[in-house]
C-alpha cells in the first residue's frame, strides 16, 4: 500500500491508500479515518460505500462524518466507487461504467475482467483493513444511494459478517429501477432471477439474519419516485417480517447536505451495535 493524502483532522488523520487490488484487476483508492484512539487501541470499523460518479473523496470532505467518529471510537473507511485504470471498462454516461460499479460481481465480458466490487468489499477491504490498522474484526456497513443499494444487499448476502447496517436514499430494488436495470443488464445478463440475487427488496424475503435496517429517506429527493422507491423495500420487510426503520425525512433531497444532517445519528446508531 502506499498512503496519498495524510491529514490531521479532529485529532485523528484522514488517510487515503492506494494499493493493488487481486480482486479488481487494477489499482484501487480507499479513505480510511483514524480517530485519535486508534492510536492506543483497536477499534470497530464503519464501512461506507458511495453512491454514482463518486470516488472515495465524496463521503470524506462533504459528510462531516470524522467528529462524530472521534465522539464513539469509530474507524471510518470509504472505497472507491468501481474498478479503475486505461485497462477497465467504461461506458458513456455516468450510470455505466467506471463510478457506476453497484457493488456486484459482472459476469458479462466485457465487464467481467474487472468489475467485482462485491467481493472487494465483502473480502478484500476488509482484509486489508484489519491486517495493517488498528482494526478490530466488529464491522458496521453504509451508504448512499447506489451504495446504499450495495450496503444493504452486503449485509442481507453476509449473515454475520455485520453488526449493523444503515443506508440513506438507497435503491432498494434495483430490478425495478432504471438505474439498476441497465447496471443489471450489462453486468449480470438478460436473465432477470439472477437480478434478485443482488435486489435488497428480493433479497429479504429468504435473509437468514435479521438484522435490524436503519433508512433515512428525503421527501424532497428528485430520484425518490422513479429510482429509489423505498416503499417497495418497506412491503417487502413487511410480508418477511424483517426488522426496517425507514424515516422519511420531510424537505431533504439527494444531496450530502442531507446526509451530513443525519450522520450523526448514523454513526451512533452503528456504534451502539459495535460495541454491544
Amino acid at each position: 500500500m502506499e498512503r496519498i493524502e495524510h491529514r490531521a483532522c479532529f485529532g485523528g488523520w484522514q488517510d487515503v491508500y492506494r494499493h493493488d487490488s487481486p480482486v479488481l484487476g487494477c489499482a484501487m483508492n480507499f479513505a480510511i479515518y483514524l480517530p485519535p484512539q486508534a492510536e492506543t487501541q483497536k477499534l470497530p470499523v464503519l464501512y461506507w460505500l458511495s453512491g454514482l460518479t463518486c470516488t472515495e473523496q465524496n463521503f470524506i470532505t462533504k459528510a462531516g462524518a470524522q467528529r462524530y467518529a472521534v465522539e464513539h471510537g469509530v474507524i471510518l473507511v470509504a472505497p472507491d466507487t468501481s474498478p479503475r485504470g486505461d485497462e477497465v471498462a467504461d461506458a458513456d454516461g455516468y450510470d455505466l461504467g467506471k463510478g457506476a460499479g453497484f457493488y456486484v460481481n459482472a459476469t458479462q465480458a466485457p465487464w467481467s475482467k474487472h468489475y467485482h466490487m462485491y467481493d472487494y468489499v465483502a473480502s478484500e477491504l476488509p482484509a486489508l483493513i484489519e491486517a495493517n490498522f488498528p482494526a478490530s474484526d466488529a464491522r458496521a456497513i453504509s451508504g448512499h444511494s447506489m451504495g446504499g443499494h450495495g450496503a444493504l444487499i452486503l449485509a442481507l448476502k453476509n449473515p454475520g459478517r455485520y453488526r449493523s447496517v444503515s443506508a440513506f436514499s438507497p435503491i432498494v430494488a434495483p430490478s425495478q429501477a432504471p438505474w439498476g436495470q441497465k447496471a443489471f443488464a450489462a453486468y449480470l445478463g438478460g436473465d432477470r432471477e439472477a437480478w434478485k440475487a443482488w435486489d435488497a427488496a428480493a433479497l429479504v424475503a429468504d435473509a437468514q439474519e435479521r438484522l435490524p435496517l436503519l433508512i433515512d429517506q428525503g421527501d424532497g429527493d428528485e430520484f425518490l419516485a422513479g429510482q429509489l422507491k423505498p416503499e417497495l423495500l418497506q412491503a417487502a420487510c413487511e410480508a418477511a417480517g424483517h426488522p426496517l426503520q425507514l424515516r422519511m425525512q420531510p424537505g431533504y433531497d439527494h444531496s450530502y447536505y442531507f446526509i451530513e444532517s443525519f450522520i450523526g445519528e448514523h454513526i451512533a446508531h452503528h456504534a451502539n451495535a459495535l460495541k454491544a
